[in-house]
Parts: C-alpha cells; sequence; structure tokens
C-alpha cells in the first residue's frame, strides 16, 4: 500500500489502450489530441493501439505515428478479433502504473485523462468516466442501451454501472486481476465490475465521433448484449424452472376442470383448435428453453478448446518481438 501511495503521488507510467478497427480517418488527429495532454500529465507513458484486423490503412498510418512518436505501439491482429479481445490484448501488453481504455474516434475526450488521474492519486483503485449526456447517440442506440443496463442490472449479480464504457483508469492492482482471468468469451465491462476494488466516477458530455462512421452495428450491439447477460447471470437458465412449474401447475388446474366439467355434463367431442394452440405453445416454450441452455453450452464448448484468444499479425515498440514493419516510408 505504502508503494503504491509513493507511486501516486510520485512519478508513474500511464499506459493508454486504443483498439482500433478501420479507423484510419480518425487516427492521425487522435494522436493529435492526445500526445499533448499525455506529456502534461506525464513524462512517462505509452499508447498502445491494436489493430483488430482493419481493412482500411489503419496499420499503415499505424506504422508511420510509431516511427514519429516510439512511445506509440502497435498491435496488429491476423484478423478482427472482436473490440473486446483487442481490449484485452492491449491490456495484457500495458506496462503502466495505471491504464486507460480509450476509444480512438475521440467521443471518449483525451481531455478527460487529467481527472481520471487526479481521481487516481486520490487512492482510488478504478475511476470510471459515466456519461452523462448521450445527445450525440441516435435514437435507437440511447433507448437500447439504457433497456440493457436496466435489464443486466436486475440480472447479475455483479453490479455494473450504467452508462459506464470501457474508458476509465485501472490501476496496477486491477490490470493483474483483469490479465489472471481465462475466459474466452469476454464482456470487459463486466469483468472490469467483477473486479471490484476502490471505484470512483468522473461524468462527463459523449461528443460525436470526429470522423468516420460507427463499427457496432444493432448486430453486434445485441451479441454483445447478450452476451454480457450469459457471462453474469444464471438467470435465464434458472427462470425456465418456473416456467416449467408455471405451465405444470395450469395444466393440472385445466386437467381438473375437464375431470369435474366431464363428471357433470358427461363426455363431449371438442374441436381440435384448442389442442392445436396447446402443443404449438408448448413446442414454443421447449424451443425456446432450448435455445437459451444451447447459448450456455455453446460458450463451455468454446471455452474447453482453449483456443488462443487471438493471434498476433506483427507488433511495433515492443522489445519481446520484434515486428516487420509492412509500410513504406511515404505512408500516410
Amino acid at each position: 500500500m505504502n508503494g503504491a501511495k509513493s507511486r501516486r503521488s510520485g512519478r508513474f507510467r500511464l499506459s493508454l489502450v486504443a483498439p482500433m478497427y478501420n479507423e484510419g480517418e480518425v487516427c492521425d488527429l487522435f494522436f493529435e489530441r492526445t500526445l499533448p495532454i499525455l506529456e502534461a500529465i506525464t513524462p512517462d507513458f505509452e499508447i498502445i493501439c491494436v489493430d483488430d484486423g482493419s481493412r482500411d490503412d489503419t496499420v499503415l498510418r499505424l506504422h508511420a505515428a510509431h516511427r514519429r512518436d516510439k512511445r506509440i505501439k502497435v498491435i496488429a491482429f491476423s484478423r478482427n478479433f472482436g473490440k473486446e479481445v483487442a481490449l484485452t490484448a492491449g491490456i495484457e501488453r500495458a506496462t503502466g502504473d495505471a491504464v486507460i481504455p480509450i476509444d480512438a474516434d475521440l467521443q471518449d475526450p483525451p481531455e478527460l485523462i487529467a481527472d481520471l488521474v487526479e481521481k487516481w492519486r486520490e487512492g482510488y483503485d478504478s475511476v470510471l468516466a459515466v456519461r452523462t449526456d448521450r445527445s450525440s447517440d441516435g435514437y435507437l442506440k440511447r433507448t437500447t442501451a439504457n433497456l440493457f443496463y436496466r435489464v443486466i442490472g436486475r440480472m447479475s449479480d455483479v453490479p455494473i454501472p450504467a452508462n459506464a464504457g470501457d474508458f476509465r483508469l485501472l490501476d496496477r492492482v486491477v490490470v493483474d486481476v483483469l490479465r489472471a482471468m481465462p475466459e474466452r468469451n469476454r464482456f470487459m465491462k463486466g469483468l472490469y465490475a467483477w473486479a471490484g476494488f476502490r471505484t470512483a466516477t468522473v461524468g462527463y458530455v459523449r461528443p460525436v465521433r470526429a470522423a468516420g462512421t460507427t463499427k457496432l452495428r444493432f448486430w453486434k450491439l445485441w451479441n454483445l448484449a447478450l452476451e454480457g447477460i450469459l457471462s453474469f447471470s444464471t438467470l435465464p437458465l434458472r427462470v425456465w424452472s418456473y416456467v416449467g412449474l408455471a405451465v405444470a401447475f395450469m395444466a393440472g388446474v385445466y386437467g381438473a376442470v375437464i375431470v369435474v366439467r366431464t363428471l357433470i355434463y358427461g363426455v363431449d367431442v371438442p374441436g381440435y383448435a384448442s389442442l392445436l394452440v396447446a402443443i404449438l405453445f408448448l413446442s414454443g416454450i421447449n424451443m425456446i428453453g432450448l435455445g437459451i441452455l444451447g447459448e450456455y453450452v455453446g460458450r463451455i464448448f468454446l471455452e474447453v478448446k482453449r483456443r488462443p484468444l487471438y493471434l498476433v499479425g506483427s507488433t511495433l515498440g515492443f522489445d519481446d518481438r520484434p515486428a516487420p514493419v509492412k509500410a513504406t516510408d511515404d505512408a500516410p
């Protein structure tokens, strides 16, 4: 603890982790805004850029940025593995006393880094950047995001803060905990929350993208939300026990009604409509239950295969693995 206090009050190393996918339009602007801010905070910092299999000139621009400033380091995946995995790779390679995941589209304002560091110096191990205003997002995204946080807040055993994305400061002790987590199906917001530790928040207004378009379309957001719910809650499994009990209870009541009606009024010959509806309804219930069970079994299947979480095509700026530079000197 004394070492942590002296580290925070004196000179420290700061690591920024920026996952990128087709961010060539905003790449140079990101460094232009971020580097002066980091230099004003501490002389000892690194920016770890993780290219998640971009199809534009993002890698070329990152190589050029590294040649201009060696504090910019590059990890290039062999293909697209997803943002959660890109964040994991950057956090695993970060060497700072404090680590800050940040989006390269500048919707996470770099100017807020100084406020995050100030809270960290006060003794907090995790400092969340909470969006107090999301008017820059579309109506559908705001609505679905609010719905997601309400749902997962009720279902998850671990409280996951609403409107807090990946933009936050993590102390080295939190980073070490994240690096020790072995799961392949990763929902980083949940992993941050699961780690716990002393946490503070800093509010900010979310700006619009500096350039380019969002890469998280509705289907990817839906899959990410599903991953979060299934990774941090067993309620979707447990609820089908109650559904089964409710259906069995209703079937028992209906059976008793039929028996009583038969004893009083005799046997009649009903139509097939009600029977068909009942069969289709119960079949639908069974299929939904099997589908949810299959989601959990599928995640077990992925975990037990123990494949690498990601494959690195090349790196720049890391001493442990020099990488070939494929960009030319006149790269943009």
